[in-house]
């Protein structure tokens, strides 16, 4: 297969640099390697987006058009809507969906020449936090995306199977990167008042399929009264309301907010004695990562997503009587030869320059094998 100079589009992010979330992450980390492999790469960035340039890091930034901040979460499809049109006119060789919420019902407008390529997300649908009638139609975006796309790429073995057996269709495997924590330095557990090794955490959004009750149960239950650490926002959703509303005379769990000094976090993570990850629905999470590069013990909600990245090389748990289970009788320095595990497989097979060359060589096989069908 011959390598050839692509002109490859971004979109379904709210832009780069990161401001948001994973899918941001990645598009900033895949866009700057493109370019800097001397590929002409564009990211659509919404119009609200702090970033404001046109060009960042060799990448060109497109600026469209979005209402959210003044209409709410729907101003994500014209979003979505504005950046499709403007992809019409680039005459892309590809064109990278990230994620299909509110992007798959404009897909008669996709560009014709352009090889479109989705990556599939996690199973929205089945997020609890949305209603009924979302959910369905959450569903039936999934298929318009399966049908509407030349390729798909999955970023966990348990999407990848999903997406076989529900619509006979293969998606293309290819994980979510992490960058390796090399450098601790608990000098930053000042500013939380905690020791090394003498608290537990979990980082999250708190929402109800991040099992995140559950685990807070499982501390309040425990005669064990290490500090918990809860690290997400608890002021943007009901749930998180209703979190802290009903642990609040539980004096060991501190909701301390969202935090996203990367350093803080990596550390954090690093000297912590248990670390919970109780995400349930979806692909890779890019915090599960994050804490494998960052040497935590990892106590993971048992589901196919994360057994399938953590293997052999974590402690599990389903209901409460667990968590506190683990909370009164597990300690970090007797696991090392899991942690350390978790960590070369970061260096072997989650790190991003590794993750950025499947990418690029799926996009290019793509394109190779559309171009060669048509000619």
């Amino acid at each position: 297969m011959i390598e050839k100079k692509l002109k490859i589009g971004i979109i379904g992010t709210r832009g780069v640099p990161n401001y948001h979330g994973g899918f941001e992450q990645f598009a900033e980390f895949f866009s700057v390697y493109l370019a800097q492999n001397n590929h002409d790469v564009y990211v659509y960035n919404s119009s609200s987006h702090p970033y404001q340039e046109v060009l960042f890091n060799g990448v060109n930034i497109i600026h469209c058009y979005d209402p959210e901040d003044k209409i709410g979460a729907s101003g994500q499809f014209i979003y979505d809507l504005n950046c499709i049109l403007d992809s019409r006119k680039r005459n892309f060789d590809v064109l990278l969906q990230l994620g299909y919420t509110s992007s798959s019902i404009w897909y008669k407008l996709l560009p014709k020449k352009a090889v479109v390529i989705t990556n599939m997300d996690g199973l929205e649908w089945k997020r609890s936090k949305y209603s009924k009638p979302i959910q369905k139609f959450l569903k039936f975006a999934e298929k318009l995306a399966v049908n509407s796309s030349d390729y798909l790429i999955s970023d966990s073995i348990g999407i990848q199977n999903y997406i076989q057996e529900t619509y006979h269709v293969t998606s293309e495997y290819i994980a979510y990167g992490a960058e390796m924590f090399n450098d601790p330095n608990q000098d930053f557990l000042m500013e939380y008042d905690v020791e090394a090794y003498k608290y537990n955490m979990l980082i999250a959004r708190l929402e109800p399929e991040n099992n995140i009750e559950t685990i807070l149960d499982g501390v309040a239950k425990s005669h064990n009264k290490t500090v918990f650490l809860v690290v997400g926002k608890h002021d943007v959703n009901k749930f998180g309301a209703y979190l802290k509303d009903k642990f609040k005379d539980v004096n060991n769990v501190r909701f301390i907010g969202g935090v996203y000094n990367m350093e803080h976090l990596n550390n954090l993570r690093y000297y912590s004695n248990l670390y919970f990850h109780g995400h349930s629905v979806g692909g890779t999470n890019p915090s599960l990562l994050e804490a494998m590069s960052s040497k935590a013990l990892i106590i993971a909600h048992n589901n196919q997503f994360n057994k399938s990245i953590l293997k052999d090389n974590a402690l599990f748990f389903k209901t409460d009587l667990e968590v506190k289970h683990y909370i009164e009788t597990i300690k970090k320095s007797n696991h090392q030869h899991k942690i350390e595990t978790c960590y070369e497989d970061i260096r072997k097979k989650y790190n991003w320059n590794g993750i950025n060359n499947q990418y690029f060589e799926f996009l290019n096989d793509c394109n190779f094998k559309s171009k060669q069908s048509t000619s």
